[in-house]
């Protein structure tokens, strides 16, 4: 148990400040998911939680990136389920 306290305190990164990183936002984490995934989402613009159509441990998020709009749902341990809304040329 004691191990496991100090492997999760040195896998924080204490060297930057705390409202540094609160201060990422759901869109850069959205977008990084998706991209993972082969999808494009160079400049997240914005990301809207979609409260009624989440569920209990999955979330879904509407993004705005600067080349697309996708419905993501993200859903732990496995891939984002990916629907692209509209896409820009």
């Amino acid at each position: 148990m004691l191990l496991r306290i100090i492997l999760a305190l040195l896998a924080f990164d204490c060297s930057a400040p705390l409202p540094l990183i609160a201060q990422e936002s759901a869109g850069e984490v959205v977008a990084a998911q998706i991209r993972s995934q082969g999808y494009v989402c160079d400049k997240p613009i914005t990301a809207e939680r979609l409260s009624q159509q989440s569920r209990p441990e999955e979330a879904e998020w509407l993004l705005q990136c600067k080349d697309a709009a996708y419905r993501v749902r993200l859903i732990p341990h496995m891939a984002a389920l990916v629907e692209v809304i509209t896409k820009q040329r």
